[in-house]
């Protein structure tokens, strides 16, 4: 169990919405001591107030402020107030790590600037997450997923770009800062000096493009929508209907995976077809390819060629809805529960998803 690998550590965490409480929860979940500091002249966390249509405008917190936000203490502060500045200050002569996502000019004005703290505790480890660096502007997910090219390569040709469902750079943004403090922890362990661990949404956007934004260095050839489609494999991404009506999407990553989908699916004449012969060949030719896996599977009901594919060692898998996925055993292993103020219970999956085995 991993919950107490980071027991008897302190982190203050001084941030908002979903990048740096998703930080703040990675402590959490690994046993630290995480106390939240929410504004108590604005309500607190904005996210308490994001609720679907579905949830109830009685809960003081909604499912999205949930999702980030499991094991904390949380303290209501107004840090316009001295007092209240000075009992922040009270939590930070012990703290481990502070992690920030200021507004612009509001470090400096509540005398709390990276610089001046890392003076004042020189062991502390500061985590930031600015927005687009240098620029003062609100930077929200779905402003990130459309400055840093994401939307324009997500969705089907001819389409409208479209952002991708989840805050996902949040998320990658978090990751950026997990890693950099755990690494500003390694080094205080040798050194004893505190650090400034800072990163963007901005810069984590740019970093997880990988291979698209590595076509377009090495071709200078723009990416396009293409669905669910990979640019260089084929059929990668693919979707196909079974005989019983179910969404399947395939993944054939390589020309020997391909040759077994062919005997699964009992069709030599896939299997020697020139136009199919090679990834290259199956890429170039993906239409017809496509044309000829729609008319294969619909002889079959999902979960009996699931189960060929599967044998075979030929990447596929059902199309799954979440209530699909978040009822297996497994991802109800990964609920996390805790009982809010009022009584009910908040649920949240895990963030933490590894495991460390010792010999």
């Amino acid at each position: 169990m991993l919950t107490d690998s980071l027991k008897g550590l302190k982190v203050i965490e001084l941030a908002t919405v979903l990048a740096g409480p998703a930080v703040g929860m990675f402590f959490a979940e690994l046993g630290a001591e995480v106390i939240k500091i929410e504004n108590k002249r604005t309500g607190g966390d904005p996210t308490r107030g994001w609720k679907s249509i579905h949830e109830s405008k009685d809960d003081p917190a909604s499912a999205y402020y949930h999702c980030v936000n499991w094991n904390k203490e949380i303290v209501f502060l107004d840090l316009a107030e001295s007092s209240d500045r000075s009992h922040l200050s009270a939590f930070l002569q012990s703290a481990d790590v502070l992690i920030v996502n200021f507004k612009e000019g509001d470090a400096e004005k509540f005398d709390l600037k990276s610089s001046v703290l890392l003076e004042r505790y020189p062991s502390l480890i500061i985590g930031e997450i600015h927005g687009f660096d240098a620029e003062d502007r609100v930077a929200y997910d779905a402003v990130l997923q459309a400055e840093s090219g994401m939307m324009s390569i997500n969705g089907n040709p001819g389409d409208d770009p479209l952002k991708l469902p989840l805050a996902f750079i949040d998320i990658l943004a978090a990751h950026q800062l997990k890693e950099g403090v755990l690494l500003a922890l390694w080094k205080r362990e040798k050194s004893g000096s505190g650090a400034i661990v800072s990163t963007s949404l901005y810069q984590a956007a740019l970093a997880s493009l990988i291979n698209q934004s590595s076509a377009y260095l090495n071709t200078n050839v723009v990416p396009s929508q293409l669905g669910s489609l990979h640019p260089n494999i084929a059929p990668y991404g693919e979707k196909v209907m079974s005989k019983d009506h179910q969404p399947i999407l395939l993944a054939v990553g390589t020309d020997g995976q391909f040759r077994n989908l062919c005997k699964v699916l009992e069709s030599q004449s896939l299997a020697k077809d020139n136009k199919f012969l090679t990834n290259s060949d199956r890429v170039k030719n993906r239409i017809d390819l496509q044309s000829d896996l729609t008319t294969l599977f619909s002889k079959h009901d999902a979960s009996v060629i699931l189960s060929k594919l599967h044998q075979a060692k030929v990447p596929a898998a059902k199309i799954r809805k979440l209530d699909e996925v978040l009822n297996d055993s497994l991802a109800k292993e990964m609920v996390l529960e805790q009982v809010e103020p009022n009584g009910k219970i908040s649920k949240r999956m895990a963030t933490v998803a590894f495991k460390i085995a010792s010999i």
